[in-house]
């Protein structure tokens, strides 16, 4: 069964009317019509609001605890998306995990190129801190460019000198700019959305004059030391494979607890299609189980802080 669902999704991918690398403008007016096509559920609820002077909507399902929040960031290669649109996956964890989930609407590229997103995505941050929300009971999920921008805004946050938060989850993360990965190549014939040329047209509206390597822009090559529990997520029928493997290895070696799962013969950020395909649905479950016990061991750490 999982494999017919796997080709239906295939198939499905291929023929869909979004171009990564087409007009900007085009394009996300393409992305949101897809997006919108699939309502949320009915016991979801979307309340429009900001955090440090950053648009955000906040994401909740029956019996969510108040007191945690998922800082969710949304993909669309740094052009395309919003929060509304990364609504529907953010709801799907949060239902899972159990807490709110906050979507911030960063600045798109090419009007507002690096750094504006990882600048918005610290001060959606901070302004949670300042509002009272430990860290200890806030984690960070991102999708695709949203997943890159989970890890750039750790090292952002280490970088200011505020507290990390609990954990990290990303899926299917875009962390190498300057395109370097063996997988852009070899797994262009087997990647239903995603292609090379694409992603170099939006990297150069992202970037402008920086650096493609800058660790900010690109934090494969970042240094990772610090940053809380990480756990990516990437399917093996995808361009972006290797920056999710590259991620992972780059955190081990700077001594961040990582987990990674290669999902096989599954597309780009697939646990989007967790309704109609089963992998999706365990990988999310898998993800809610990782950030739930992050918290776990988060509360236990603070409260033996607190003890001595």
């Amino acid at each position: 069964m999982t494999r017919l669902q796997r080709q239906t999704l295939d198939e499905l991918l291929r023929h869909a009317p979004l171009d990564i690398g087409g007009d900007v403008v085009e394009q996300r007016a393409v992305f949101h019509e897809m997006i919108a096509s699939i309502p949320l559920p009915a016991d979801v609820s979307v309340t429009p609001g900001e955090l440090g002077g950053v648009p955000v909507l906040t994401v909740e399902t029956p019996g969510n605890d108040p007191s945690a929040v998922l800082l969710y960031f949304h993909g669309g290669a740094y052009a395309i998306g919003s929060a509304a649109d990364g609504a529907g996956l953010a709801a799907d964890v949060a239902r899972r995990v159990g807490a709110r989930a906050v979507c911030v609407e960063y600045r798109l590229a090419p009007e507002h190129p690096f750094p504006a997103a990882v600048d918005d995505a610290v001060a959606a941050y901070r302004a949670l801190l300042d509002d009272g929300v430990p860290s200890s009971r806030i984690a960070f999920v991102g999708e695709s460019a949203g997943g890159g921008l989970v890890v750039a805004t750790l090292v952002a946050v280490k970088d200011a000198g505020l507290p990390q938060p609990a954990s990290a989850a990303v899926f299917s993360p875009w962390t190498d700019l300057t395109l370097s990965g063996g997988s852009l190549v070899g797994k262009a014939d087997v990647d239903p959305a995603l292609t090379a040329a694409g992603l170099r047209t939006r990297a150069r509206d992202y970037l402008g004059d920086t650096d493609p390597a800058a660790p900010l822009a690109s934090p494969v090559f970042a240094d990772l030391t610090g940053l809380p529990p990480l756990l990516v997520q990437v399917g093996s029928h995808e361009i972006l494979l290797d920056d999710a493997i590259r991620l992972a290895a780059r955190a081990a070696e700077h001594d961040v607890w990582v987990e990674l799962q290669v999902w096989p013969q599954l597309p780009h950020v697939f646990q989007s299609f967790a309704a109609v395909l089963d992998e999706a649905d365990a990988a999310l479950d898998a993800a809610a189980a990782f950030t739930r016990a992050q918290w776990v061991a988060a509360g236990a750490e603070v409260q033996a802080q607190g003890v001595s």
